[in-house]
């Protein structure tokens, strides 16, 4: 099966589509006003060490004030080379003081309301390798599983090693067809990158940037390419020849499957891939059977519910929701990645009876997540015969990236109705009434509530002026959404 990428540049944002078997699988976009941050390295300065959470608060010249635990403190943990994960780390109090310059490398963006997450255990990824400046470890990517070949990676990085030179790799699985030349050069950029941070660091003021990952251009061919892509297609000309130098400094393998396209449609609009953005940002997603997903995205966790809607062809009842549960663990699968959903994910999946049907849901479900690079785990059904999914959470979803809570309804997905707000203004009238005595009271509000006025709600309106003695007017005001409306004393 082959990968195909799209790369859509533009001055204000690039967008990138990962295509496997003709639908959009990911999505990732990047806008040049609002690059991320995940890692940048920063000289940071201590604005506040509270001890009582273990936690220090990082300027690094952000709006807000950025995060640092104990436990992404380096320094923290026992540094004899015996310490165990339940070694006891140094109190922060003995590590940090207020105003003190320290280089952090950010490891989750702001989001929400939350400011970056930083720690001090660096790390500058190469094409095939990871460098840890602070660590002496040389560790393979969990994706190479064959034992020997493990072991020759390991011996081959450690020769490239000299006597006197500090720091560990992370040997990663672009690493398992390169040569030692491949290795070296990648050794030797990520050398004397670290070497360019450290003299930046000693002469550069606090919240200084002192390195940049890459955009995320750079970053598909670095980490998104591998045997499966077929081809990376890219809409920009002058963008494609910066792919094409940048591949062939550090990836010469990637070359060949560099495209610029030339068509007149737009590459995603070829792809149909505005149109699964559009879908993305939507509550239900369709199944081919007939049943439909709800998403549903909250501040503390998305839930996923599956319904058999229309489909009726299985034998029997439990076949029909057998059959509906299987799709949808695909669909699942897929919607996770194409919104990037994180954090705590709640499945509500039809209930089944038979335990063979739940085994073989609960196993098609892992297999269509294997796909995912983002790392997650999947628990059983629970009592309620929910399955609950944990999905590491390093950016903003699409939907936080693409849109805003509605002014109408302020993020609550719904509005008071006319009559609702009817009541809400008479009682407002009533209050004016006690409290001041004008000649008369205009109501402005959206056309709705207004019509609402003039007929269904109009005896209680003339009640209602017949009871504080004042001629009370209508006024539309279309620039008003339907919660909103205003009491004009006369």
């Amino acid at each position: 099966m082959s990968e195909n990428l799209l790369i859509n540049i533009t001055p204000q944002e690039t967008r990138v589509a990962l295509m496997f078997q003709g639908a959009v699988q990911e999505l990732h976009i990047e806008r040049t006003l609002s690059r991320g941050l995940v890692g940048n390295i920063y000289l940071g300065k201590v604005v506040r060490v509270l001890p009582g959470m273990q936690s220090a608060f990082i300027d690094i010249g952000l709006e807000r004030a950025a995060f640092l635990h104990v436990a992404d403190i380096w320094d923290a943990r026992p540094q004899d080379g015996n310490g165990s994960s339940n070694s006891p780390l140094t109190p922060i109090e003995k590590l940090l003081f207020d105003g003190q310059s320290v280089t952090v490398q950010v490891v989750k963006d702001p989001i929400g309301t939350k400011g970056a997450r930083l720690s001090t255990q660096i790390s500058i990824a190469g094409r095939m390798l990871v460098y840890l400046p602070q660590d002496s470890h040389i560790g393979i990517s969990q994706k190479i599983e064959n034992e020997a070949e493990r072991e020759a990676l390991r011996a081959k990085v450690q020769s490239l090693q000299q006597n006197d030179e500090k720091g560990g790799f992370i040997v990663r699985t672009m690493a398992e067809d390169a040569s030692d030349e491949d290795l070296k050069a990648d050794v030797d950029y990520l050398r004397r990158t670290w070497s360019t941070i450290l003299q930046l660091a000693k002469t550069q003021p606090p919240t200084t940037l002192l390195y940049q990952d890459l955009n995320l251009a750079q970053r598909v061919l670095r980490d998104f390419v591998n045997e499966e892509t077929s081809s990376i297609q890219v809409d920009s000309r002058e963008n494609y020849i910066m792919l094409q130098e940048f591949a062939t400094r550090y990836m010469p393998s990637v070359l060949g499957k560099l495209q610029h396209y030339i068509g007149e449609r737009p590459l995603f609009d070829l792809h149909g891939v505005e149109e699964e953005i559009e879908r993305a940002l939507g509550r239900r997603v369709d199944l081919k059977s007939g049943g439909y997903l709800i998403v549903d995205q909250t501040e503390a966790m998305t839930t996923i519910d599956v319904n058999t809607g229309s489909f009726v062809a299985g034998r029997n009842f439990d076949d029909t929701i057998f059959k509906t549960n299987l799709e949808a663990a695909h669909a699942i699968a897929r919607q996770l990645r194409l919104r990037n959903l994180g954090g705590i994910i709640i499945l509500d999946i039809i209930d089944m009876e038979n335990e063979e049907h739940k085994t073989a849901v609960l196993s098609e479900l892992n297999k269509a997540l294997s796909r995912d690079r983002t790392k997650l785990s999947v628990s059983g059904f629970s009592a309620l015969g929910l399955v609950e999914v944990t999905r590491k959470r390093t950016r903003e979803s699409l939907a936080h990236v693409l849109c805003e809570p509605c002014p109408a309804c302020n993020g609550k997905g719904q509005v008071k109705t006319a009559r609702t707000i009817c009541y809400e203004i008479l009682r407002e009238l009533l209050r004016e009434a006690k409290q001041f005595n004008p000649r008369e009271f205009r109501i402005m509000a959206s056309q709705v509530v207004v019509d609402m006025f003039l007929e269904e709600e109009s005896q209680h309106l003339a009640m209602l002026g017949d009871f504080i003695g004042k001629p009370i007017s209508l006024q539309v005001e279309n620039v008003f959404h339907q919660e909103q409306y205003d009491i004009i004393l006369m």
